[in-house]
């Protein structure tokens, strides 16, 4: 596991470059801003959005080898598809 911190107004802003899941599951931080978005969303509602990720070959699935980028609508995940391998990608809208 490899953490950068960076402080910011006194804040811990976690950037996770590389972490390892439970499961094999792998996730890369492109920014710091879609780190900040997804650290602010339960760790149970994390694990829902990453196993509920749909893929045109086989349906609902689970996303691995992914990263987390910052869009103007909330945080991106674009990975693999656990089953098939696939390109998939999930956006999760900011409130």
């Amino acid at each position: 596991m490899i953490y950068y911190i960076c402080l910011l107004n006194t804040q811990v802003v976690f950037a996770i470059f590389r972490f390892r899941y439970e499961g094999g599951r792998a996730m890369s931080v492109i920014d710091f801003k879609a780190a900040q978005k997804w650290s602010k969303i339960p760790k149970k509602v994390q694990e829902l959005l990453i196993d509920n990720v749909f893929c045109s070959d086989c349906g609902v699935t689970t996303i691995v080898e992914y990263t987390l980028g910052n869009d103007k609508l909330g945080v991106l995940l674009k990975g693999k598809c656990k089953k098939c391998g696939k390109d998939v990608a999930r956006l999760v809208e900011d409130e």
